[in-house]
């Protein structure tokens, strides 16, 4: 017999800006508990006896079922003829592809907005190696898929015991971004933007051609489709639809019109469309004619994304108004920020964001008329004390949750003051008036979250008051120490390519968290898993059968079914990024993606995961 500590989930109840779920460790003696077993019918001692053997073997095989052919289409807005008063009075044009090899040059130099100007954005961009060539560069027709490829792969032995179905408006579906899949970066009109010089990508792989997405969605659609997956949630490149980012500069007609073409294409194969409208591909604009800004080290977030500028907010919110008066007729749910931390310089970039996600959410709400939901999703490894008894470890996990969350939540959902963990961090914060917490409080549907593991958190050597002083600290901003080890020195959950554990247990808490501290509705917005060492596996097949990933979605969704029954946490919905592997900014070997895809034809092959992840959900959902 050995001593095991059995881990319970138990909320500790503070105020609404630290609520802390909180992992207790209770000793107990003994193998582990089997309840399953209670009511079995078996005798003690087993009888032996002889039959005849065969290596007959029956096993059922099932196919995918596909999104049924829809009869009728929602509405959720007006139409664009109706809703064009709404948005100040716009041009439309084309620009064409960019050759950095090209001898012709353009001769319209005396347009401040045309093919001149916008060919000197990329040369001012200067990107690097800009030699990778493309399969397509024209949209591809889809194909119906073979039966074959959709024959579900063996089950794992072990899997989810559990007799609880999602409620009937849960929204289950798959994830990417424009920068992450689309390629074409330089095509039909897009400008640069920070993703094609991104800093910390210098030197490695490019998001110049990525998944060929752009020309390959209806394909992308159509193998959607027949897994039966009914949300797509994908992000619009803003340099797409305004390739000079400001408000009173042109709109891209190929742009404008490409998106129009994959949200029809969605509601066609019976799918439901998810819009967010930023996904880090900053334009160049916000960098005031000098990029090499992007790579200075920015305060709060990894990346200095160019909110910090004083026209950002002005021109997202017009570039905002631009998609919600063309595209939300047929989109029901809108994301306006993804993950804004992360990119965030300083304290008037956090400002910035807040007050253009308002401004929008007022937009939509109360000018479009719009039925459908709008929010903002965010990042958070959630932090959980290292040690639950030691009192400075759960104070340390409150700043870090407070810190990444509570920032943006605070004022956005709550209508209160930025937290005390941002304010004695960030010395150039932007106080928020009685007027501004009035105007976005409670300016958000849902919120989105990105829970993709847990983090362990401890007070750093210094202390946090003292690390907040100092952002020289190699704790700052978070001034917590995180690591990924608990307090008996096991690692939280299974390990993967990057900084994801599979800790499905912390999830439930971390859903609970959510919900009864800022109140309101949670989407799971992005989770995944990038299987270890999953891209040095020289055959195709091996890659194919992820059993650890199948086990972290499966996992994650089992927690997030208890957290809607045993706990009551409203989660509306869940998105798996990704649909399929992609460029991870700079990376091709953290493999995110349902879908095998080979770098060189572009050939997608669905993994075991994709399959277990849909006939989880489908299993516990029905055909809705």
């Amino acid at each position: 017999m050995i001593s095991i500590g059995q881990k319970l989930g138990v909320l500790l109840a503070f105020s609404a800006s630290s609520t802390l779920g909180q992992q207790v460790y209770i000793s107990a003696d003994g193998p582990s508990h089997r309840p399953n077993c209670e009511s079995c019918n078996y005798t003690t001692t087993p009888t032996y006896h002889f039959t005849q053997f065969s290596f007959t073997q029956t096993e059922t095989y099932r196919t995918a079922t596909s999104r049924p052919v829809p009869s009728t289409t929602a509405s959720y807005a007006p139409h664009f003829s109706d809703l064009s008063t709404l948005v100040p009075d716009i041009s439309t044009t084309t620009w064409g592809n960019w050759d950095p090899n090209a001898t012709a040059q353009a001769t319209d130099s005396a347009n401040p907005y045309g093919n001149a100007a916008w060919t000197a954005m990329w040369h001012a961009a200067n990107v690097s190696n800009f030699t990778e060539v493309p399969l397509y560069t024209t949209t591809v027709s889809p194909t119906a898929l073979p039966t074959s490829e959709l024959i579900l792969p063996p089950a794992d032995y072990f899997g989810p015991t559990d007799c609880y179905t999602f409620p009937e408006d849960f929204i289950f579906g798959v994830a990417g971004s424009a920068s992450q899949i689309e390629g074409a970066v330089a095509m039909e009109g897009k400008s640069p933007s920070l993703m094609e010089i991104l800093p910390g990508a210098q030197g490695k792989s490019k998001d110049y051609v990525t998944n060929e997405n752009y020309y390959l969605y209806k394909q992308d659609i159509e193998r959607l489709a027949s897994m039966g997956v009914k949300y797509y949630s994908f992000s619009i490149a803003w340099t797409r639809i305004l390739p000079f980012a400001l408000p009173g500069t042109p709109v891209n007609q190929q742009g404008l019109d490409h998106y129009s073409d994959l949200i029809d294409f969605i509601l066609e194969k019976g799918m439901i469309p998810t819009v967010t409208m930023f996904h880090f591909d900053t334009p160049l604009q916000f960098f005031g004619g000098n990029n090499s800004q992007a790579a200075d080290d920015a305060l709060i977030g990894y990346v200095n994304g160019g909110y910090q500028n004083e026209t950002f907010t002005d021109a997202f919110v017009n570039y905002g108004k631009i998609l919600l008066t063309n595209y939300a007729d047929r989109v029901p749910i809108w994301f306006t920020f993804n993950e804004p931390l992360l990119y965030c310089d300083n304290g008037k970039s956090v400002n910035n964001v807040i007050k253009a996600h308002a401004q929008l959410y007022h937009f939509y709400h109360e000018d479009v008329q719009g039925t459908g939901k709008l929010g903002i999703k965010f990042n958070d490894n959630f932090g959980v004390p290292k040690d639950p008894k030691n009192q400075s470890d759960l104070d340390a996990t409150n700043h870090f949750n407070d810190f990444q969350l509570a920032t943006f939540c605070n004022p956005i959902f709550l209508g209160i003051d930025y937290p005390e963990a941002f304010k004695i961090t960030i010395p150039d914060y932007v106080p928020l008036t009685p007027e501004d917490l009035a105007y976005v409080g409670n300016t958000s549907d849902f919120l989105g979250i990105d829970p993709y593991t847990a983090t362990v958190v401890s007070q750093p050597p210094e202390g946090v008051e003292a690390c907040a002083k100092n952002s020289s600290s190699p704790n700052f901003p978070y001034c917590v120490t995180q690591e990924t080890q608990n307090v008996f020195g096991w690692n939280i959950g299974y390990r993967s390519q990057s900084y994801v554990y599979i800790t499905p247990t912390y999830l439930r808490t971390y859903l609970s968290y959510l919900y009864n501290t800022f109140k309101k509705p949670v989407l799971v917005s992005e989770f995944g898993f990038p299987v270890f060492a999953e891209s040095e596996s020289a055959a195709v097949e091996d890659q194919l059968f992820d059993s650890p990933r199948s086990q972290y979605y499966l996992s994650f969704m089992s927690e997030i079914l208890k957290s809607i029954h045993e706990d009551g946490v409203n989660v509306m919905g869940a998105l798996a990024w990704s649909f399929a592997d992609n460029w991870e900014f700079g990376d091709y070997t953290q493999q995110f993606g349902l879908q095998y895809v080979n770098r060189t034809s572009q050939e997608r092959r669905f993994k075991k995961s994709f399959f277990d992840l849909v006939d989880f959900v489908a299993t516990r959902m029905g055909s809705s």
